[in-house]
């Protein structure tokens, strides 16, 4: 629609509305407009269209140029009242609007734009979590308002001025985007009320049976580890919550790699209860592993992403590592938390091929549908 002429663009919108239409949607579906041409597109469309007012305009901005933010708010601000956007911006080539920048675009600078949304922002990092684990895809550190860095302050003077007054240079608060400020609570010696409490502070609620779980977990990973931290937790919790009737798990794996040596992996695995057990070579640890779990689990998927991220800081951080396989038309998508980023390899890569067609125990499949952010 931003490179339409504007008399046939006026009689498309005016002939949708006489249809029937009560949301006309005005994209920029190649990224290509900036806020002021946009903003004066919606205001030429409400001002020229006989019946505009019978319907809601919408934007949908790309953000090939990276204004996909900036134009959906001058839409809003020259009439629009429904903003498409998505989770962390996801979308094609640069992505969409992000749902979380236009959120918190509208609660800080009310002075400015006043309109709501009805979105919870407590809940934007957690939903962002959800959606990269989801998907496959990271959230960069950078990212604005839910990405790890989004709320650390390095330079001395703004450490300065956030000792002596966090305003200066903090506009809103981690805790109002469901960041909650990571602490150094738990650790070897602490039990299980602790656990719960801390859960139950980061938003998840579990049954007595996934709690327990979720406790020996803890202890084992606070075995390894002598500070456990709140990202720590999720990793941990979020890797529990995975599709319980998983057909495929590992149960044994030894690697062996470096300089001068062949690199291989000696791997077993229980498919159904059954015990297996291979080993296989590779360019790399990481590479003869994977081989190892497809000889036991045949099948034609592509590997597409394989990435591993340290959750925290320090060399005995847990690593999570991300699987995305492509099998025909379906994608499958797993990410594993371990101490020993091979072992979470490994589990990521299986926890893909659980979800493969080939190897789902049942169809657990739903579609699922995107909405938009309405401001009224």
């Amino acid at each position: 629609a931003t490179r339409t002429e504007h008399d046939f663009l006026c009689r498309c919108v005016e002939a949708a509305i006489d249809a029937g239409a009560t949301t006309i949607n005005i994209p920029d579906t190649v990224g290509y407009t900036y806020p002021e041409e946009y903003a004066a597109l919606f205001k030429m469309l409400i001002e020229r269209v006989p019946n505009a007012d019978k319907a809601d305009f919408s934007t949908h901005c790309h953000n090939d140029l990276g204004l996909a933010v900036a134009n959906s708010i001058a839409g809003v601000v020259a009439g629009a009242r429904q903003i498409e956007c998505s989770v962390n911006g996801l979308g094609e080539r640069a992505g969409n609007a992000a749902l979380e920048e236009v959120a918190m675009a509208f609660k800080v600078r009310k002075d400015g734009l006043p309109y709501h949304t009805g979105i919870v922002s407590e809940q934007l990092t957690r939903a962002s979590s959800y959606v990269s684990a989801i998907t496959g895809f990271p959230v960069q550190f950078n990212k604005a308002i839910v990405g790890k860095n989004a709320f650390a302050h390095e330079s001395g003077i703004h450490q300065h001025g956030m000792l002596a007054h966090a305003e200066t240079y903090e506009i809103m608060t981690p805790e109002s985007v469901g960041a909650n400020k990571t602490s150094l609570v738990l650790g070897k010696h602490s039990g299980r009320h602790a656990l719960k409490q801390k859960l139950e502070d980061m938003g998840y609620h579990l049954g007595d049976n996934e709690f327990q779980d979720a406790f020996v977990r803890f202890k084992a990973l606070a075995d390894k580890k002598k500070h456990v931290y709140d990202d720590d937790i999720a990793a941990l919790v979020d890797d529990q919550l995975k599709d319980a009737e998983d057909r495929i798990a590992l149960t044994d794996l030894k690697v062996a790699a470096g300089t001068g040596v062949d690199q291989r992996a000696a791997i077993g695995i229980s498919i159904d209860g059954v015990e297996k057990k291979t080993w296989a070579t590779g360019n790399g640890p990481v590479d003869a592993i994977f081989n190892a779990i497809r000889e036991l689990c045949p099948h034609e998927a592509i590997l597409d992403l394989y990435q591993i991220q340290a959750v925290t800081e320090g060399t005995d951080a847990q690593g999570v590592a991300m699987v995305r396989l492509i099998d025909g038309d379906k994608i499958s998508v797993s990410r594993a938390a371990d101490t020993d980023v091979l072992v979470a390899s490994a589990k990521a890569y299986i926890g893909a091929v659980n979800k493969l067609p080939l190897y789902r125990q049942t169809s657990t499949a739903s579609s699922r549908s995107g909405g938009g952010a309405l401001a009224s």
